[in-house]
């Protein structure tokens, strides 16, 4: 049955607000059972050797790195699928809708980034952090949203998908350029074949999405043999998935990929990422750990840089006329929009795995300061567009002349 564009924005946004809701609730889980008798055994699950062999092939992980490198791969081919529909046919196929959440999205990433950077700049491990500040966790903060009901209209969470699709366009580009390790030649030159397939495939219009889907996971093999990371062939894959089908027009076989993926990301993939990854000890914890370069720069980069960073760029286009405020958002509600867009969680999680994968320490401090900065940053929000949406006044309707 054909959806409407209206009927799919909402389904949308009730989909990540409750995947957000079960997000928080494994995190949590994860915490509580590190910090408990029961620690040792989530250990042990996280780091269960699982090993997959084609004859000289081999692929032996232990099972937090196959979440991570595995159904992540899912989770950015879900990206790649939501940001070609939207810049087709959603809300970022009008220009005019692209140039403010940009605007916030660049100011988002860049000022976090300098932060982190001030508090780390002569610790040449630590400094391997600068990007984890720079996503926002989209489930999470829709899901913060949900919490203040029906009064908070949909130009604002128009607005947050919007800078959250921008943001992970911006991580996608971080990933793909810093956080390659070496490269090997014969497994690109593989990566780089398949790309070719796929170009064909997508010239003559096949609609077999499984041939698409096989190309695509002999690609993640020889991306995760390559070096490169290999969550990036999703996104790639997502790219040559078509939009509309020759022999249906009712039919796309991309919305219907999205469809079937998004509960699966979002009710499973999604939380187990989250409970594999924030287990996070706080027995012992001292000032040395709250007030580390890594900590202080996370924190303060999600909770700081973002707010700073999204609303003062917005702020500038707006008043620039380079952008409208968005209808039925007022001044507190463009900056409580900012401020939630601090919350970094996944993300950010995955970016600090990358980044200290081999420092045990540093990704304790990191995902320490991505805690911290990701709760106050909504909480702040959340209290902020309780004031400017839940109140007995109107809704605040924006007259922006510039």
């Amino acid at each position: 049955m054909k959806e409407t564009k209206g009927s799919f924005i909402k389904n949308f946004f009730e989909m990540e607000a409750a995947g957000g809701l079960l997000l928080m609730a494994a995190a949590t889980l994860a915490v509580a059972l590190a910090n408990t008798p029961l620690e040792q055994y989530y250990n042990l699950l996280i780091e269960t050797p699982v090993e997959i062999r084609i004859g000289n092939l081999e692929i032996a992980k232990p099972l937090l790195l196959w979440i991570n490198d595995g159904l992540m791969a899912v989770f950015f081919f879900l990206i790649g699928l939501e940001l070609k529909r939207e810049f087709i046919e959603g809300e970022l196929a009008d220009k005019r809708n692209i140039i403010l959440p940009g605007l916030g999205a660049i100011g988002g990433m860049l000022v976090p980034a300098i932060i982190y950077v001030y508090f780390n700049t002569g610790d040449p491990y630590a400094i391997q952090g600068w990007a984890i500040p720079a996503a926002t966790d989209i489930a999470f903060a829709l899901g913060v949203l949900s919490l203040l009901g029906s009064r908070i209209p949909s130009s604002v969470k128009i607005f947050l998908t919007s800078l959250a699709i921008f943001d992970d366009i911006g991580a996608i580009l971080i990933i793909a350029f810093f956080y390659t390790s070496k490269v090997s030649l014969i497994a690109l030159m593989v990566v780089v074949v398949c790309i070719g397939i796929l170009v064909v495939m997508s010239t003559i219009r096949v609609e077999s999405t499984s041939l698409y889907l096989f190309v695509g996971l002999v690609m993640w093999v020889s991306m995760l043999k390559s070096g490169v990371h290999a969550t990036l062939a999703g996104v790639i894959l997502a790219m040559f998935i078509p939009m509309e089908s020759k022999s249906d027009p009712e039919h796309s076989p991309l919305k219907s990929m999205e469809h079937d993926l998004h509960s699966v990301v979002a009710f499973f993939i999604l939380p187990l990422f989250a409970f594999a990854n924030s287990g996070i000890n706080f027995s012992g914890i001292d000032a040395t750990q709250l007030f580390h370069g890594v900590t202080l720069g996370v924190a303060l980069g999600l909770f700081l840089g973002k707010q700073v960073g999204v609303f003062g760029f917005c702020w500038l286009g707006i008043k620039c006329n380079l952008a409208k405020m968005p209808e039925n958002m007022s001044w507190n509600a463009l900056y409580g929009t900012a401020v939630l867009s601090g919350i970094g969680f996944t993300m950010a999680l995955f970016i600090g795995s990358l980044s200290f994968e081999q420092t045990a320490a540093k990704l304790f401090d990191e995902r320490l300061g991505i805690i911290i900065g990701s709760l106050a940053s909504g909480a702040l929000g959340y209290f902020i567009l309780r004031a400017s949406f839940c109140s007995d006044k109107p809704l605040p309707v924006s007259h922006v002349s510039g």
